[in-house]
Parts: structure tokens; sequence; C-alpha cells
């Protein structure tokens, strides 16, 4: 038997290792340069294996390479979404918990993964699994592992939340004891032992729920904090403790709309306001100075405005989008350095890209969104200097869209080409 075995080993090392795929060449009318906000005509890639090794008007081609004539179309960075929900679908989120088993949200997860990538999302932030705990780890790890297509992950698990908090299942009957859609801490000790919890179970980050219910009354906005700066210092240190052994762990998250928890959380040092309904001069001052960034999030309240149950919260959700629209402009005119989220899973996956086209819409030019998103978004999800550019080096997350983003934002729904780590997703 030990003969047989033996001579099967060098039967088999005799074939070889098995070759690596051959070398990617993707040629296209026009290619982003991300940084300078300007198209190369033509613009060509070359991939090999996951990494770009070469960009730009004309590249050498290997004799071997595959060449992908992409025709009339422009190549750039696939896109980045800084704030997702995967375990969320339209519909109201705070019944899901209820009505819906972690393995089904699991499975509905997995086809929303899918479903951003293939809309040329090769890059996100999970900002809470909404009462889904830690099932996000074995979402990112399957992707990683190429179980399941999806965007290159970073998670939260769940979101931290105090007692009868923001997403503390208010207005259920106490009585049923419905459980929160997030972790509960109501201490700056608690804080750190969830987020201790959550990083044994996989978590790169903690998000926390820093205000909340807000509230929009003739032009004045209002929302009660839920941690104090003190409190959200020993979160923000947590991590970078975390960090120091983990690489992946990033910089604290908060669903932050307004004063005095934006203050808070600026003072505090996390990485991200998201949403960032309304922040003060101090606030944005501070921003600017410490390149916090600001992650508006105008898409959700939009689909909520559209798809309102009653006219009354449409023209609710209608007034508190135009005053989060002028509120934009003033942190645009404050230099407030923004990454782009558009708290997709509430409106359906793949719809994202309507995002970068409000934010263009509401003020913002069409290159400093896609810099806002892709090079923000590379840092704030720590991996800047490995995706949101084509350059040598990177990793091929690359798609094509059918015309100039530059000139039109929204070509960025017109996604006809999707490649992830050097692996081809979808063709025109």
């Amino acid at each position: 038997m030990k003969t047989l075995l033996t001579g099967l080993a060098i039967a088999l090392a005799s074939l070889g290792a098995p070759a690596q795929s051959p070398p990617i060449v993707l040629h296209a009318a026009h290619m982003l340069d991300v940084t300078a906000g300007a198209l190369i005509s033509p613009g060509e890639v070359l991939i090999v294996g996951e990494r770009i090794v070469a960009a730009g008007p004309h590249i050498a081609r290997p004799f071997n390479a595959e060449v992908i004539d992409l025709g009339d179309r422009t190549l750039l960075p696939g896109l980045i979404d800084a704030h997702v929900h995967l375990f969320l679908h339209p519909g109201p989120e705070d019944l899901q918990t209820v009505e819906e088993s972690v393995p089904q949200r699991t499975i509905l997860a997995e086809i929303a993964a899918r479903e951003d990538l293939l809309a040329g999302f090769t890059a996100e932030r999970d900002m809470g699994t909404e009462g889904a705990g830690s099932a996000d780890t074995a979402i990112r790890n399957a992707i990683n592992h190429g179980l399941i297509p999806g965007p290159r992950m970073r998670i939260s698990g769940n979101a931290i939340d105090l007692t009868g908090g923001h997403e503390d299942a208010i207005g259920f009957n106490p009585a049923a004891h419905v459980p929160s859609n997030a972790d509960y801490a109501d201490t700056a000790d608690d804080l750190t032992r969830v987020i201790r919890q959550q990083h044994k179970e996989g978590a790169d980050f903690p998000k926390v729920y820093e205000t909340g219910r807000d509230s929009l009354h003739d032009g004045v906005f209002t929302t009660p904090y839920q941690y104090t700066e003190a409190e959200l210092h020993t979160a923000v240190l947590e991590a970078v403790r975390l960090a120091a052994s983990s690489p992946s762990t990033m910089g604290v998250g908060v669903h932050c709309t307004g004063e005095p928890g934006a203050g808070y959380a600026v003072a505090a040092g996390v990485a991200s306001i998201d949403h960032a309904y309304f922040l003060s001069d101090r606030t944005m001052a501070e921003m600017k100075a410490k390149q916090i960034y600001a992650v508006p999030t105008f898409a959700i309240i939009e689909y909520f405005g559209d798809h309102a149950a009653t006219s009354a919260a449409a023209e609710r959700d209608k007034q508190l989008l135009a005053f989060h629209a002028a509120q934009f402009k003033r942190q645009l005119a404050a230099g407030v350095p923004f990454a782009v989220g558009s708290d997709v899973g509430p409106f359906p996956h793949g719809t994202q890209a309507r995002e970068l086209a409000l934010m263009v819409e509401y003020g913002m030019s069409p290159a400093d969104v896609l810099r806002a998103d892709l090079l923000h978004g590379a840092h704030l999800l720590g991996w800047a200097g490995q995706i949101g550019e084509l350059k040598p080096g990177l990793y091929a997350d690359i798609i094509a869209v059918d015309g100039n983003p530059l000139a039109d934002i929204s070509t960025l729904s017109k996604v006809s080409f999707v490649m992830k780590n050097g692996v081809i997703y979808r063709r025109p």
C-alpha cells in the first residue's frame, strides 16, 4: 500500500502545479484617473492573478494575454459603499428580527451581497446586522474563501445601543420581550465588554448608535444623544487597542444625525459620522482638522419618502431630505471630508448608485463624489493603497460603465462589467 501511495504521489508531482490563469488585458474607450478627476483615452489595464500590473492609454500586452475589448465604455475602480445593511431588505426593519430566523436572514444577506457586487460595488462596510448578531462574519468569510460572490467586506456584527435606545424595540409591548436590533451597552465598561465580545466573534469594527429619535420642526433639527464623549472615547481606545494586534480592525463608526452627539463623537475620535443631517460649525471644523468622514446617506431618505405609507409621512421625509441637502451644502463649504454610503438594505440591494447621483444633485462635483467614494472609501475601510484606483500593485477590482461618469454620474447605475480580485463576475 505504501508503494502504491508513493507511486501516486510521484505521478501527480510529474504533472506539475496547476497552471496560473493567463493575464487579462482590459481595453475600453476611456479609463478614469480618480485623483486627477479626468479620463484617459483610450484606457487599458493589465491584470495578472489578483493584481493590476499596468494601466494607461497603451500597455504592453503579453503574448498569452486574454484581451477583453469593452468598446465605448469607461473603466474605473470598483465602487465602495461605506454604509450597507446586508441583513435588511425593504419592509419594516424591527419586524424582520421578529419574523425571520437568523439562518433565513443569512441566506437573504448572501443574495444581497451578490446583488451589490453585480451592481459594481466591490467593497462595502456592513453597518450592523440589525439583530442577527455575528452572522455577517460567516458572509464575509464565505466571500473571502470564494464560496459565494460578494464585495470585500468590513463588518460590525450587531450595532451597539443603550437600553431603551434608538434600536431597542421601542413601541412594542415590554412584556413581550421583543429583542433589540443591537447589543446593549449602558456604560463605558459595557462598551468595552461588548466590543471585545464582538471582536472575538469576528467584527472588524464597532458600530455605535449615538443619536435618535430625530425630530424636525419649523426648520429646527433635534436628536437626543446616547453616549457621552467620555464613553465614546472608551470605545475608540478599545478599537485602537484591538487594532494593535489585528490589522483589519478599524475605527468606530457611529449612527449620528445631529448635535450634541456629533460633537461628542468627533471629540472622541470616531472614524465616521454616518447620516450627519446637522453638524455645528465647531464640529465641522474639527472633522476637517481630524479628517473624520461624514457619510450622508441621502438615498435611504428619498426611498422612504417615495414609499411612505401615508401622505403625512411622505411629507416629513421630503422635508428632512431638503433639510439634509441644505446642510450638506454647509458641510461642503466648511471643508468636511466625505465618504459615500447609501444605507442600502431598507431599499433594494444593487440600486445604491443613486447615492452618488444625489450627492452630485445636492452640490458636489462628479469628480469629487468619485474621489469621496473611491479614495476616501478605501481609507475608511482600511484598504487605502490597495483598492480605489487603477494603478499597478493594487487589487484588480475594476468595473466598466456605459458612458462618462464625470459628465453624467448616473452612468454608475449602468455597470456592464465587474471584476473583483481579478475574477470576472459580469460581462457585457
